[in-house]
């Protein structure tokens, strides 16, 4: 199998597409360690490590104790986020702030605090989950946009600065993707339903986490070792370009 008893790190794994996510890595033979600031459930190969991304001190406890019961790190996916709405010229700096800490400050950590048992090995796969608000744009959405938009000017250097350490970094951007967070704004209002969404979509559909968890898949395996520093656009063609 693809994950050989490899060990994977996967944040934002309690639910939606991190827990997608998790569960395939899973299946590919991964033992997975599973980060997440809220409580969830384990599964086969997949242990479960409470952790807010955007405090070092927690990251590095979890991936210490991850390394002790599992063994050391192969492959990182920085997927936890938060995506609120808040018009721009009402957008508090708090708010501005505790974006960019959880979904670029929270991938920062994870990296780098994973990254050496990576380069030791001589063979490692980073995978961070951005947005296609990071490509277009997204009222609104200012903070996350610019968060997003930071994931893939950070996949471009790291790729270029560990390329020679059999590590590779790539980012996939999702849209049009359901969620148990998507389904919470639809529930408010705040989003059409996927119905309505699918019409505008050319495969006719909107996605899933099984979607995001094969391009994943692809990336963290042997057979990709020569991408990297590359943006893969799961998105049913909703965005082309």
């Amino acid at each position: 199998m693809a994950g050989a008893g490899r060990v994977a790190v996967v944040t934002g794994a309690a639910a939606g597409i991190g827990r997608a996510i998790a569960e395939r890595l899973a299946k590919d033979g991964f033992k997975v360690a599973a980060l997440d600031v809220a409580e969830q459930t384990g599964g086969r190969d997949i242990t479960g490590y409470r952790a807010d991304v955007s405090d070092r001190a927690q990251v590095d406890a979890a991936l210490e104790a991850a390394r002790s019961e599992l063994g050391p790190l192969s492959v990182v996916v920085a997927n936890a986020a938060v995506a609120l709405q808040q018009p721009f010229l009402e957008m508090t700096l708090d708010q501005w702030n505790s974006t960019l800490a959880i979904n670029l400050t929270g991938t920062f950590n994870v990296v780098q605090s994973a990254l050496p048992d990576l380069v030791a090995a001589g063979w490692g796969r980073v995978v961070l989950i951005s947005s296609s608000s990071a490509q277009r744009g997204a009222p609104n959405m200012a903070h996350y946009a610019a968060s997003k938009g930071g994931q893939l000017a950070l996949t471009k250097a790291l790729a270029m600065e560990f390329g020679r350490t059999g590590v590779t970094v790539n980012t996939v951007a999702p849209s049009s993707i359901d969620t148990p967070s998507v389904q919470k704004k639809r529930d408010a209002g705040k989003m059409p339903s996927a119905e309505q969404m699918a019409t505008f979509i050319p495969v006719g559909r909107t996605g899933t986490g099984e979607d995001i968890a094969a391009a994943v898949s692809y990336l963290v395996s042997d057979e990709a070792s020569y991408v990297t520093g590359q943006t893969v656009s799961v998105n049913g063609g909703s965005f082309i370009g």
